[in-house]
């Protein structure tokens, strides 16, 4: 009895022992599903859906030399069954697509920024505005800066959809060359559509020239203290003249 007693008591210690060893394993986290690479000679997709039916695939391609490439823009309509395509030549590596209507006539725009290492022209905008139906592709010519909105350019454009127009915003530099330094101001500008043409407005009120400094007198205020001074010493003498005339 007592031996048994013993052996019972012993498996019992060894369940015990065998459960407490065991961890509890924690459910793993659900991962969110990684984005498709693209296969060469592939380097650039988004997809963009106007309306149900109606979407627009971005992507860009070529072998060799990054600099260079082409685009294409795939429409499908669904509802419709038509699928077209658009392409061209690209100078740079997309950076990102946008999707508008800028005149608001139903139609659809496709804009493509690209960003090339050009020390010209920093950023090239193709844009397309889409009509019958969604299938056909104008091309629509990007303006370039003029040469006031081009004062203390050097890149760097960030690009935005607000209200149905398109937002272009870069930092102001002083000097030129690799002695250029940041001013701390922006140049915004507005972009529009009017008749298969873009309207231009600048947004911002910069300016590159170099501030004086506060505890400095502005020129200005000099020259009128002085012509104040003057002024009352002519009043002062003719004053004088006409009591001697009198006298």
């Amino acid at each position: 009895m007592t031996n048994r007693f013993y052996l019972f008591a012993l498996a019992i210690s060894a369940l015990m022992a065998g459960c407490g060893g065991q961890e509890t394993k924690k459910p793993a986290a659900p991962t969110a599903p990684k984005k498709p690479e693209l296969m060469a000679p592939f380097r650039f997709h988004k997809l963009i859906e106007v309306s149900p039916g109606q979407s627009y695939d971005i992507l860009s391609w070529g072998r060799g030399a990054e600099e260079a490439g082409s685009f294409m823009i795939l429409h499908s309509d669904s509802s419709a069954i038509k699928y077209t395509t658009t392409t061209g030549d690209l100078d740079g590596a997309i950076i990102d697509v946008y999707n508008s209507d800028m005149d608001v006539d139903g139609n659809p725009e496709i804009l493509i920024q690209a960003k090339s290492k050009d020390t010209t022209n920093y950023t090239s905008i193709y844009a397309f505005e889409f009509n019958d139906n969604n299938s056909k592709a104008n091309k629509l010519d990007f303006p370039k800066l003029t040469s006031s909105q081009r004062k203390g350019y050097r890149g760097n454009d960030n690009f935005y959809i607000k209200e149905g127009k398109l937002m272009r915003e870069f930092s102001i530099f002083n000097g030129t060359g690799k002695d250029a330094k940041p001013s701390g101001a922006k140049r915004q500008l507005e972009y529009g559509l009017r008749g298969n043409e873009f309207t231009v407005k600048q947004l911002s009120k910069d300016s590159t020239d170099v501030k004086q400094p506060d505890n400095q007198p502005a020129k200005t205020d000099e020259k009128k203290s002085s012509d104040k001074q003057s002024s009352s010493s002519s009043s002062k003498s003719s004053k004088k003249k006409h009591k001697r005339h009198r006298g």
